[in-house]
């Protein structure tokens, strides 16, 4: 049989020979390091991010919303003002984590950059 196939009736153990190197470290028990730092930062950049965006598209409906009409004096008072303690909010996890805006900047294609 070729380097390059392998039967169905191989014992997976065997595989050593065949597999590529990279693909026998791992198989070997080595384990991937990760920055316990980084992957927190990560992860709080991408939440952000994706709520930093849910809040841009809160206040573009909200505006649109006052625009036609749709909405009591009262309505848009009480939406200005949370709108406004989310912002807030979001800025202050920002800075919690050591954030930029720019790191919050996505690029939405057709719709510009996020910020």
């Amino acid at each position: 049989m070729p380097n390059d196939a392998v039967s169905t009736d191989t014992d997976p153990r065997d595989l050593n020979g065949v597999l590529p190197r990279s693909s026998q470290t791992l198989t070997e028990g080595a384990r991937i390091e990760l920055d316990g730092e980084r992957v927190r930062n990560g992860v709080a950049q991408l939440v952000l991010t994706l709520v930093k965006l849910l809040h841009e598209l809160l206040e573009r409906q909200a505006i649109a919303r006052m625009e036609s009409g749709g909405l009591s004096d009262d309505e848009i008072e009480r939406l200005g003002t949370t709108l406004m303690r989310q912002a807030e909010e979001l800025e202050r996890v920002r800075k919690v984590f050591g954030l930029e805006d720019e790191d919050l900047n996505i690029d939405l294609g057709p719709l510009g950059r996020l910020l």
